[in-house]
């Protein structure tokens, strides 16, 4: 009997630390508003990223965003595995974590384990994107083609060090395969 109500709040507790985790966004930044998706679907080459466990040693990564029918976005992400010699894909979904208005989404490639997706910059035309995970471990630059103006770079990377980020941790993404 005590193991089962053990299982269950373990379980609860997963259960709200994952729904806690999913919409938070760094306290020194904030996402987009407003945000309009429609003009966000489609494929982004990522230009820089800090590192971490699933896109390690990937290069030429990219991300396609389409709605699906129960109006989640589909999200497609694939690179080119540099240590193995051999492309790699991860189809995920995204959804809002509030208004649709503004740039907060979660993204689940697991189940019901969401993550953090919150566009924190975006230029007009949507060519451009800065994205930030729930914390200061996970930042994106995204751009519509394989690479972005000095401009831009130097913008978002303002951006993110204004907001907290330590831009040396950032890897710049090769696009050299396609």
């Amino acid at each position: 009997m005590k193991t089962t109500k053990l299982l269950i709040l373990i379980n609860i507790s997963l259960i709200m630390f994952t729904f806690l985790s999913c919409s938070k966004i760094p306290s020194q930044v904030v996402a987009v508003k407003p945000f309009y998706i429609e003009k966000y679907l489609g494929k982004w080459y990522e230009i820089a990223r800090i590192d971490f466990k699933y896109e390690k040693d990937l290069n030429n990564t990219t991300a396609e965003y389409s709605l699906n029918d129960d109006g989640t976005v589909k999200v497609d992400n694939k690179g080119y595995n540099t240590k193995k010699g051999e492309w790699q894909q991860a189809i995920g979904k995204a959804k809002f974590t509030g208004d649709h208005n503004v740039g907060m989404l979660k993204v689940s490639f697991f189940g019901p384990f969401y993550s953090g997706y919150n566009v924190i910059a975006i230029d007009p035309d949507y060519k451009f994107a800065l994205v930030a995970g729930s914390n200061y471990k996970y930042l994106w630059i995204l751009s519509r083609e394989t690479t972005i103006p000095e401009s831009i770079k130097s913008e978002y990377l303002k951006i993110a060090q204004d907001g907290g980020y330590d831009v040396s941790d950032l890897i710049w993404i090769e696009h050299n395969k396609m």
